[in-house]
């Protein structure tokens, strides 16, 4: 009795290091990471519902990014949530007839991460997106618009690499994204949409695989921290877009320069404020 007597008095003693050392593992603030982006480049456009003709001018693209470490584990464990609107301007070879193309994207996402030596992280999970958009040709005068919806579920990754630039901090990172499946919508060949309105819905809505929906996009992107919290960015972004059915081929390939505003601010629930011992897991380093 007295030795189960003194090993609870031993363990009341020692409870006040476990609780602790309980409060030091979990208090942690996960910083969200959030950047604003304009995107100018070239574009060219082929879409064989509107023209056999390729056309080719420049893009515009407004872009908003926000990343956080997750709650569960947020050590290994990122979020990723990215929304662009874009519009196109493109004329074909003989320059006398223009289209106007515009997008609307929205992705939502997780990645598992790995730190590597030398402040690398790799990074690999999954993401689903929500596409929409259309091309419209100002010379048609029966068919002159061809309408773009996607969902897609895609693989991403991210490779990033953390240094110094002027003693200020400095990250490099590349981002792949490729769609795998998902349903996508295309009209039959030469079918007016006012069949559509009028119920003619047979053949619209296409399962996506590789055969018949290729979407790649490429970011390389810097940010350079000009503070604790802002940074510049500057970056590329490249996109390869092609679909081929109901006898009809859609391809989109553009190249543009990124410049942006992006940082990392804290965030507390109910007006709180960061413990001093609190560890801080950024989603970029």
């Amino acid at each position: 009795m007295n030795y189960i007597k003194r090993l609870l008095l031993s363990f009341v003693g020692l409870l006040p290091y476990f609780v602790m050392a309980q409060v030091d593992t979990n208090d942690i603030v996960r910083p969200v990471a959030s950047a604003w982006e304009i995107g100018v480049g070239h574009t060219s456009i082929a879409d064989t519902y509107l023209s056999p003709l390729q056309y080719d001018g420049m893009g515009i693209d407004l872009r908003y990014e926000r990343r956080r470490a997750m709650s569960f584990n947020p050590d290994k464990w990122t979020m990723a949530f990215d929304v662009s609107v874009g519009v196109d301007r493109v004329l074909n070879p003989a320059r006398n007839s223009l289209m106007w193309s515009g997008n609307l994207d929205l992705s939502w996402g997780m990645m598992h991460r790995w730190r590597l030596p030398h402040s690398v992280i790799l990074a690999a999970g999954g993401s689903t997106s929500l596409d929409l958009g259309c091309i419209y040709s100002a010379r048609n005068g029966n068919n002159p618009a061809s309408a773009k919806a996607a969902w897609t579920i895609n693989l991403t990754g991210e490779l990033s690499w953390s240094t110094l630039l002027a003693k200020r901090r400095l990250v490099l990172s590349y981002r792949p994204t490729i769609p795998i499946t998902g349903l996508f919508f295309a009209p039959n060949y030469a079918e007016p949409y006012y069949e559509i309105y009028l119920g003619n819905a047979d053949g619209l809505c296409h399962g996506a695989w590789w055969g018949n929906y290729f979407k790649m996009q490429n970011r390389v992107i810097a940010d350079w921290y000009l503070s604790r919290t802002t940074a510049l960015r500057i970056g590329y972004d490249g996109t390869i877009f092609s679909t081929r059915v109901n006898n009809i081929t859609t391809q989109m390939i553009s190249h543009s320069v990124v410049v942006g505003v992006s940082g990392e601010w804290l965030k507390f629930a109910h007006g709180g404020t960061r413990n001093e011992n609190s560890r801080i897991i950024s989603a970029l380093y």
